[in-house]
């Protein structure tokens, strides 16, 4: 077994420590895992990572060490690693020397790949009956051993246009936020149980992305509503030097960008905001401003808005 104990980095702790004193052991690699780990670290608990036991060439067997060491290092600060073949004997003897001792255990590992390692739920609750389990898969019930990554699962739910890719990996960052809500609900489930049994909760990845789907699904996105392009005040335009993206919505907001726009009804009215002519407005007096002009505009008549290179 080896142990390594990463540098810490700048990592933003919560004033309120809900999981101080609370065990967390995670066997979860890349970055779903990972992330709710650390969303729990700065919540309070005490986190520990099991990985695999790296080459001789490399100081993580995380695969996220690999293709983005920057990234494992901002996911790990001062977090205790642990490594360990878990298919041999002594890998066995310290997972169990942690699970004695933990209150959450987090996996990513197919159930299959589990059972294997002999961390089925049943098999585990009887030797730890007050541990509970968090268990991140693609997809939950039925297709938990499915194989499926961010891509596959933002596709499923719709949220990928044309052959771009996503500019962040929603469904795994959207998972961990999950996963580190259900160690919460994992450990307030206990504290209800008479007995104090822990539960098991599985959390799956295609769930996160069908999750930040629904506004798309609800049509709050889509090209006919006021968030999905129709409304004048809440677009990206072109500027002078670059763009800006305008989130004037409520009516307020609205008549503040329509006076400086010069229009002739500055009421903000939802209806006077949809018209062809209020967008071509708009888009018009944006167009001649500067970055720097739209940035003070915005800071003078409170209108949100972003520029952007």
């Amino acid at each position: 077994m080896t142990t390594l104990t990463n540098s810490p980095t700048t990592q933003q702790a919560t004033s309120i420590q809900a999981l101080r004193n609370v065990r967390i052991l995670s066997l979860a690699l890349n970055l779903p895992g990972p992330a709710a780990l650390l969303r729990c670290a700065q919540m309070g608990a005490q986190c520990t990572k099991l990985e695999p036991l790296a080459s001789d060439n490399s100081a993580s067997a995380d695969p996220m060490s690999w293709y983005s060491p920057q990234a494992y290092a901002a996911l790990h600060p001062g977090l205790r690693v642990l490594q360990a073949q878990l298919k041999t004997e002594a890998g066995q003897a310290t997972l169990h020397t942690e699970l004695a001792q933990t209150d959450v255990l987090m996996t990513s590992f197919r159930p299959s790949a589990l059972a294997k390692l002999g961390l089925d739920w049943p098999l585990l609750q009887a030797r730890y009956p007050r541990l509970s389990l968090v268990r991140i898969v693609g997809a939950c019930g039925a297709r938990a051993d499915e194989a499926g990554h961010d891509l596959t699962y933002l596709a499923e739910a719709g949220l990928l246009s044309g052959t771009d890719l996503p500019p962040t990996l929603y469904a795994d960052m959207g998972g961990s936020l999950m996963a580190s809500e259900a160690v919460l609900q994992a450990l307030l489930a206990r504290a209800q149980d008479e007995q104090g049994r822990g539960v098991c909760i599985e959390v799956g990845l295609a769930e996160a992305a069908q999750w930040l789907a629904l506004p798309h699904a609800w049509g709050l996105t889509q090209p006919a509503s006021d968030i999905g392009g129709a409304h004048a005040g809440y677009r990206v335009y072109p500027c002078a030097d670059g763009r800006v993206a305008v989130a004037a919505l409520e009516p307020h907001f609205a008549a503040r960008l329509c006076l400086a726009a010069s229009l002739e009804d500055t009421t903000g009215d939802p209806a006077v905001m949809r018209a062809p002519a209020t967008h071509a407005a708009i888009a018009d007096f944006v167009r001649q401003q500067s970055r720097a002009e739209l940035d003070a505009l915005a800071a003078d008549k409170d209108i949100p808005l972003f520029t952007l290179a």
